[in-house]
């Protein structure tokens, strides 16, 4: 899920409806702290994974970024926000999927993604989705929207193979999955995993920041690992 424009409408249903997803699975009192893992999960050792010819070490670092935001971001709010530039960002204790990614990036990585989505929209800007009607690029939200982070991710080539295996979804990746009907999100790849050795993941579903067992809980559309910029 991510921000729409001020004009948006059905917003407030949208957030029901988050809420009524999630709901019915596990109520609200057990959401998990920023400490302990939730369903059984357990703490692992971050392994290292070959993509292509070199060997790419995956990033605790982002994880730890993201989950410092849960019990921050208490809130899920699409609002359109004008945000600084470069180093944007909306008020910790709200926003949306994206901007749980965005955050652990820049302050995992020191990636800042607003800047970095913005300068490649501004030289290839016909190679991003047209889905909202936009004539040229706009640093307040282009890095909020899953379908541009998509469309980055595979252009800077991060991009890896989507399967049903487990063991294929590292620490620090970021996988991006269709809830329905059409809404896309977007999820980063946990540390830690359910007893049945599923990684958790973090994001913001519409109740804030959260770490829990969702990774195969909607149709996966995309698989990302995120290099530390040279």
């Amino acid at each position: 899920m991510e921000p729409t424009q001020p004009r948006a409408v059905g917003l407030l249903a949208w957030i029901l409806c988050c809420g009524c997803l999630l709901g019915g699975c596990e109520p609200r009192s057990e959401a998990p702290s920023r400490s302990r893992p939730r369903n059984g999960a357990k703490a692992v050792v971050a392994p290292t994974s070959r993509r292509g010819p070199e060997t790419v070490c995956v990033s605790p670092a982002i994880v730890s970024a993201a989950r410092a935001q849960v019990g921050r971001t208490t809130i899920y709010d699409p609002s359109y926000v004008r945000l600084d530039y470069p180093g944007g960002d909306v008020p910790i204790d709200k926003g949306v999927c994206t901007d749980v990614v965005v955050r652990a990036l820049r302050d995992g990585l020191g990636m800042d993604l607003q800047k970095r989505v913005h300068e490649d929209m501004r030289v290839a800007f016909s190679r991003y989705p047209k889905i909202w009607g936009l004539r040229r690029p706009d640093a307040n939200i282009d890095h909020r929207r899953v379908p541009n982070l998509r469309r980055y991710f595979q252009r800077k080539g991060y991009s890896l193979a989507v399967t049903t295996r487990p063991g294929d979804y590292l620490p620090g990746d970021l996988v991006t999955c269709t809830v329905p009907p059409n809404r896309p999100h977007i999820m980063i790849i946990s540390d830690r995993k359910t007893v049945r050795g599923i990684p958790l993941v973090i994001h913001n579903i519409g109740r804030g920041a959260q770490e829990e067992d969702s990774l195969f809980a909607f149709p996966l559309t995309g698989h990302y690992r995120v290099e530390r910029p040279r």
